[in-house]
């Protein structure tokens, strides 16, 4: 994983900011990739049609307990190397999420969390203050009689 950064902004919102550049990035290229990929698809459909055929052919002589056997082997051995490639692109989505979205917003960040702690802390005082005071009864002080006027 990512070392923490001394920011409160968690790690997952500079991911999702990472992905979303990434995202970008890559449905720009789409429209030559698409051009690309049809006119593979042709040929591609020709060449599957020929090895199913084959392959048909093959299966009638097959032990698919052994091929069961490797599946599952290949399918654990798979499952680690995911799970090591997920926490890799994780890392590098922090990453350029960090980069997009800068260090101003983290300066602004940590100025909004400052001014929160700062307004939220009275409250807490005024809240443990108050039964204390509902407890006790107010009582009024005597009204002291003014003095009188030598006339």
């Amino acid at each position: 994983m990512t070392e923490q950064t001394k920011t409160r902004i968690p790690t997952p919102l500079y991911a999702a900011a990472g992905a979303g550049d990434l995202a970008y990035q890559q449905l720009r290229k789409l429209p030559a990739v698409l051009t690309q990929l049809s006119d593979r698809a042709v040929a591609s459909l020709r060449t599957a049609n020929e090895q199913a055929t084959e392959l048909q052919h093959k299966a009638v002589n097959t032990d698919f307990d052994a091929l069961r056997t490797n599946a599952t082997t290949a399918a654990t051995a798979f499952a680690q190397v995911a799970q090591e490639r997920a926490v890799a692109a994780y890392t590098a989505l922090v990453a350029r999420g960090e980069k997009v979205v800068g260090t101003g917003i983290v300066e602004s960040a940590e100025v909004v969390n400052a001014d929160i702690e700062a307004t939220e802390q009275p409250k807490a005082v005024e809240a443990a203050a108050a039964p204390a005071e509902a407890a006790k009864p107010r009582r009024r002080p005597k009204a002291t009689p003014a003095p009188k006027s030598a006339e």
